[in-house]
This record gives C-alpha cells, sequence and structure tokens, in this order.
C-alpha cells in the first residue's frame, strides 16, 4: 500500500512541478473559461434572476470546455523523452500513474474554478438564494467526473492522429450525465428551487464507478501497442 501510495505521489509532483514551471494549462484554462463566461454575458445580457437561472449551466460549460484543452495535453508529455514507455516497464500498478495524473489535473481545473468565481459572480451580478456552502460538494464531485474520465480517455486517444478531436467525442457523451446533475445542482443552489442533495448523490455514485472502471481498465490502456 506504501508502495503504491508513493507512485501516486510521485506521478503528482511531477506533473505540479512541470506545471508550475510552465503554467501552460492554467493559463490556457483560465482564458477559456474567461472566454465562454463573457460571450455568455454579452449574448444574453440576463438580469439578476435570469443569472441566477442560466449560471449553473454557464459555468459547467465553461469549465468543460476550459479542461477539455489541458486533457488533450495530459499525456503529451509522457510522450518525450520515453517517460510512458518507462512507466509501462515499471513495477508499479498502472492504476497508480493515472489516480496521481487526475489528482494533478484535478488541483489545476479546480485552481481556475476559485479564480473564476469571483470574476463570474461580478459578469453575472449573481446572488445565492439556496445553500452556497453545498458548492464545496457540487463543484469538487462534477470536476472530478470531468477529470477522472478526461485522463483515462486521453491516455485511451493518446497515439492516434486526431487525438484533440478523439478525446471530446469519447468525453461529452459519457460526461452528459454528470454534466446533468453537475448543472441541476447548481442551478438549485443558485435560484433556492428544488433540492440539489439527489444530484448531489447522482454525481458521487457516478464518480465512484466510473473512477473504479477507469481504474480497473487502465492497465490494458497502458500496456496497449502504439
Amino acid at each position: 500500500m506504501k508502495g503504491y501510495a508513493r507512485a501516486v505521489s510521485v506521478q503528482l509532483a511531477k506533473d505540479l512541478r512541470l506545471e508550475w514551471r510552465s503554467k501552460d494549462a492554467l493559463n490556457a484554462m483560465l482564458f477559456l473559461a474567461l472566454l465562454v463566461v463573457v460571450l455568455f454575458s454579452l449574448a444574453f445580457d440576463p438580469t439578476r434572476a435570469e443569472s441566477r437561472e442560466i449560471a449553473g449551466g454557464i459555468l459547467c460549460v465553461a469549465i468543460l470546455f476550459a479542461a477539455t484543452g489541458a486533457l488533450n495535453q495530459a499525456w503529451a508529455r509522457e510522450l518525450q523523452g520515453g517517460v510512458l514507455d518507462a512507466q509501462r516497464m515499471s513495477p508499479a500498478p498502472p492504476s497508480a500513474f493515472l489516480l496521481g495524473k487526475t489528482f494533478a489535473t484535478f488541483l489545476f481545473v479546480s485552481a481556475v474554478e476559485v479564480l473564476l468565481a469571483p470574476l463570474f459572480a461580478v459578469f453575472y451580478n449573481l446572488q445565492v438564494k439556496g445553500s452556497s456552502a453545498l458548492l464545496l460538494l457540487v463543484l469538487p464531485l462534477g470536476t472530478w467526473a470531468l477529470v477522472g474520465n478526461g485522463v483515462f480517455f486521453a491516455a485511451l486517444s493518446l497515439r492516434t492522429r486526431s487525438r484533440e478531436l478523439l478525446l471530446p467525442l469519447l468525453l461529452f457523451p459519457i460526461f452528459i450525465p454528470a454534466l446533468l446533475a453537475m448543472t441541476s445542482a447548481a442551478t438549485a443552489i443558485f435560484t433556492g428551487d428544488g433540492d440539489p442533495l439527489l444530484w448531489i448523490q447522482l454525481l458521487t455514485g457516478y464518480d465512484i464507478v466510473f473512477t473504479t472502471a477507469a481504474i480497473l481498465l487502465f492497465g490494458l490502456v497502458l500496456h496497449s501497442e502504439p
């Protein structure tokens, strides 16, 4: 168990260190998220009441499109210097590399969400009617659903010629139930109408099922022939 945790932490530390030096993924995600938020704000010019109705959907779509760009590059660095081949020959469990990279990507996307939150509230003149503390459950659960599947499918499409196109084609249909739950829960919290707990439970179940499937199947993906 200690060896497994060490392998996860090594992968996590490596990805965090590389991103800290370049900040490529963070800058790209923040720019895309801001672009989506600003464009929707200009397109709809919503009132305060309307903002609460549409804010959940816009926030989730902004996170989705912002994260997709980073997910496309999640494994690209592993191809440089034969890192991916070294991981294939490593005695560490393949799922340890998957979890380490998923945790790193989760932290990157969460950092963008933290930076985006005050700007989002200003652009949409947003006042939360429900329990804003529940957003601290909805956003991490929805983000994990996105990056957990995204990192897995990014590895699956890594050696294809059109991985930038293939990843959204694989990820978006699988992510639709989580996107629906995330959007519905956020809208219920913003408007104060409805019970977001049911959607939170759905997100939790989704994360458990798909994370378990990714862990079990990642060995086949990592050791597949190019």
